[in-house]
């Protein structure tokens, strides 16, 4: 049975690379056929922490989903773009050193899918009154989506599969991701000149244009969000404050979803508007695969061989993790990959000898994970959603042309990542 977990896995891996059939098809097949064999019961589907849907983060990205799409009504994420672009003083480079920022720390306080989608309309927006190409912008962006997205539980799908797996709270993350989230995100601005060099010519006119637009008029509902902006200060106040409440974030999410379809009176079809069904189906059908792995023995023997490889020296341990999963991530979309190596990344958490953190093999995991998805166009969710767009306004990104400069911004990020695990953990812990 283990011959046909891994062989059903490995088409259904080739697949999703592949980008010819939906992805969501592809992982529901997939399940169907490890299910129906049987490979796996449906008990161990359903009900097994080890080899079935995780729930937990299936239910997270769904109250996020929620919220969302409900805070989408009030404009607040156009009104954001608009003001930092009137910041800038219509200055085509500082307009896109305040959108970086800006997507950044949207994606760490929500989804980075979610927050290009928000942010994506108003930069087409702006590069069409400044009439520039919106194509540098976009990427630059996309880019910084998957920096910031890496800084919280919440921030990146990997983060929430590895949390989930790894019993680790939202302050974990801030404490360990965040700062090298800042020093990567700080790096990649000051490459931002030199990578999309010839960007940044615009007429005087058009950026007195831009300057004539009103950020307020961009707030359309002001009542809906204040209480947005209460329940979602709630919401990451019950994050913070996990070890003392034991909500788990998935629960924390859904009742401040549902609090906000209470108080903010938007019909089901509304509030529902932003929840992306075909991905939350996509991870339980992966989810199903890579139980059936687990099940049948086949990941014990890969967590067997890597431990074997390294000898059990904690640091070649760690620097292989990250080495792997940088450049994996950017070839495959980083959300399989994660879902797969979670249970091997267990495996080896739990042979290391000490004295250093097990959790360092997590941290890896999640920075070569993270960073590596701006290795190509496929390497994360928000790349692809980022150059459809792009390519439906007429701002098409040719996928070389996309790696040629996301292999820089990945390569600088997972260089840093390295001498920070080091650092941090192996020297100075």
């Amino acid at each position: 049975m283990s011959i046909v977990a891994v062989a059903v896995f490995v088409v259904a891996y080739a697949l999703i690379a592949s980008d010819r059939l939906n992805k969501t098809l592809v992982a529901l097949g997939g399940a169907a056929v490890v299910s129906m064999l049987p490979v796996i019961s449906s008990a161990d589907v359903f009900y097994s922490h080890a080899t079935g849907i995780d729930w937990d983060v299936i239910f997270l990205l769904l109250g996020m989903m929620i919220i969302v799409s409900v805070l989408r009504h009030t404009g607040v994420f156009e009104y954001v773009a608009i003001w930092a672009a009137k910041r800038a003083n219509g200055s085509p480079l500082r307009i896109m050193i305040l959108l970086v920022v800006v997507m950044a720390v949207g994606s760490a306080l929500l989804d980075n899918v979610t927050t290009v989608l928000l942010i994506a309309p108003v930069t087409l927006l702006v590069c069409d009154r400044l009439a520039i190409n919106a194509a540098p912008f976009l990427m630059a962006e996309v880019f910084s989506s998957n920096i910031g997205g890496a800084a919280t539980l919440v921030g990146d799908p990997p983060n929430i599969i590895i949390a989930s797996r790894a019993g680790l709270t939202f302050n974990d993350f801030l404490v360990h991701m965040a700062p090298i989230v800042v020093i990567v995100l700080i790096v990649f601005v000051a490459l931002l000149p030199l990578l999309f060099r010839g960007s940044f010519a615009v007429d005087p006119e058009r950026v007195a244009d831009v300057m004539s637009l009103d950020e307020r008029e961009a707030i359309r509902d002001h009542g809906l969000l204040v209480k947005c902006g209460v329940v979602l200060a709630l919401v990451f106040a019950a994050f913070i404050a996990h070890p003392v409440l034991h909500m788990e974030p998935s629960v924390v999410a859904l009742l401040g979803a549902g609090i906000l379809i209470v108080i903010s009176g938007l019909q089901r079809s509304e509030y529902l508007s932003n929840v992306e069904w075909d991905t939350l189906l996509f991870f339980a059908g992966l989810f199903v695969m890579v139980g059936a792995l687990v099940k049948t023995g086949v990941i014990d023997e890969l967590a067997r061989a890597a431990t074997d490889l390294t000898g059990g020296d904690e640091s070649l341990t760690v620097m292989l993790i990250l080495g792997i999963s940088a450049p994996v991530s950017g070839i495959i979309d980083n959300i399989p990959y994660v879902a797969t190596m979670t249970p091997i990344v267990t495996e080896l958490v739990a042979a290391m000898p000490g004295p250093v953190d097990p959790n360092t093999l997590w941290w890896a995991l999640a920075m070569g994970a993270d960073f590596g998805g701006n290795l190509t166009a496929v390497g994360a969710s928000a790349n692809v959603v980022m150059l459809g767009i792009a390519r439906r306004a007429g701002y098409p990104v040719a996928f070389w042309e996309f790696t040629r400069k996301g292999a820089l911004v990945a390569a600088v990020s997972i260089a840093l990542s390295a001498g920070y695990l080091w650092l941090r953990y192996f020297v100075l812990d």
